[in-house]
């Protein structure tokens, strides 16, 4: 997607480096525009932890380029096996919910697990990195595809009027490699010509939608108004939204959704309402081990001072300022569990299914 009518990844290695990985730091958006140089795994595990990046698939594409850069530290073959358990291991912990993470470092480990020349895992792992980015880049593409229709035929109903569409957080190519997943759909209605809204919520505490949705789709040229995160229901009693379109950090087996907190309230609303509420994810986001979502996600809890403070730009830089008594007490869960029940429908880069494991299921085996 473009920034400033030039187009970027979110993630990619260095074109006079293949050592460093590059990324769009993504603390300063939409304020400052700066790449940053990553050299290391504990470079990969900082950026990650303290959300230089973030979004499920792109964390997993992160994560499996820690493993390569982790690999070009283990020199010696008797030290192997025990070192990349414990590289794994700290990757693993810096985000827990997204499940993307697991999955790119376990194929990583899958993928030189037979071969024994260090070098040779190297450049497997390398390989395996940039083909994950590719395939993280095809599979919001496809989700855009499948979600598409879904906008055209609430379109052709409203005889080419404007489409009002909510998203909570960002699930945009900023989360992803490019495209998106919520956002997929909605540029590839841009692009062909329908009338798009967007209402985003802001999402507090760290507003992903107001500094990173937004952002994109200003540079997209794309119609949107920014919302306080409690303003979307009232929306909808107004008939002010035609569709809800959100991510997924993780999705269990039975359909039940983890994503950014305050998702589950818009599930509500939606369903109260008889609102559509879509969940756009590419099938690496879907934990198969787990069958109750709402019991078995593990939520994050992030530092209380992403409560307390607001970061904002004050003319010549970003500041932050407290917002809240000094002394009071935190509490900062990351993510909420939407059950299965108040999902129309999961967009996924192999089709549209109803949020179900039998559904889930059958998309798996194609």
């Amino acid at each position: 997607m473009q920034v400033n009518g030039k187009d970027y990844h979110t993630i990619w290695v260095k074109e006079t480096d293949t050592e460093t990985i590059q990324i769009i730091d993504q603390r300063f958006l939409p304020f400052e525009f700066k790449i940053v140089d990553l050299k290391t795994p504990e470079n990969i595990y900082t950026a990650i932890k303290e959300m230089w990046l973030r979004g499920a698939p792109l964390i997993g594409v992160a994560a499996a380029y820690g493993m390569y850069l982790g690999l070009l530290q283990i020199r010696s073959e008797n030290e192997f096996e025990n070192k990349i358990e414990n590289l794994a291991a700290y990757l693993k912990s810096s985000r827990p919910t997204a499940v993307n993470l697991r999955f790119a470092i376990d194929l990583i480990l899958q993928q030189i697990k037979n071969e024994r020349s260090i070098d040779k895992k190297i450049k497997i792992a390398f390989d395996t990195a940039n083909q994950l980015k590719e395939k993280e880049i095809e599979n919001c593409r496809k989700i855009g595809e499948f979600g598409l229709p879904l906008i055209e035929e609430i379109s052709k109903t409203k005889k080419g009027d404007v489409v009002n569409i909510l998203t909570h957080c960002n699930a945009g190519w900023l989360a992803c490699v490019d495209y998106g997943t919520a956002t997929a759909p909605i540029y590839l209605a841009h692009q062909k010509g329908i009338k798009i809204h967007v209402w985003v919520d802001e999402t507090r505490p760290r507003n992903q939608g107001a500094r990173l949705t937004a952002f994109e789709l200003e540079q997209e040229g794309i119609l949107h108004t920014v919302i306080a995160d409690n303003t979307g229901g009232l929306l909808m009693q107004k008939g002010l939204v035609d569709m809800v379109i959100v991510g997924s950090d993780r999705t269990s087996a039975n359909g039940d959704v983890a994503n950014k907190i305050g998702t589950y309230l818009k599930a509500l609303a939606a369903y109260d309402n008889k609102i559509p509420f879509y969940v756009a994810l590419p099938l690496s986001t879907i934990d198969w081990d787990i069958n109750d979502g709402v019991k078995e996600i593990p939520i994050e809890q992030r530092d209380e001072d992403e409560v307390k403070y607001v970061e904002g730009w004050d003319g010549s830089k970003i500041t932050k300022v407290r917002i809240m008594p000094e002394n009071s007490p935190v509490a900062n869960y990351g993510f909420d569990i939407t059950p299965a029940k108040y999902v129309t429908a999961l967009i996924t880069e192999k089709g549209i299914c109803r949020a179900n494991k039998e559904d889930l299921g059958k998309l798996r085996s194609i």
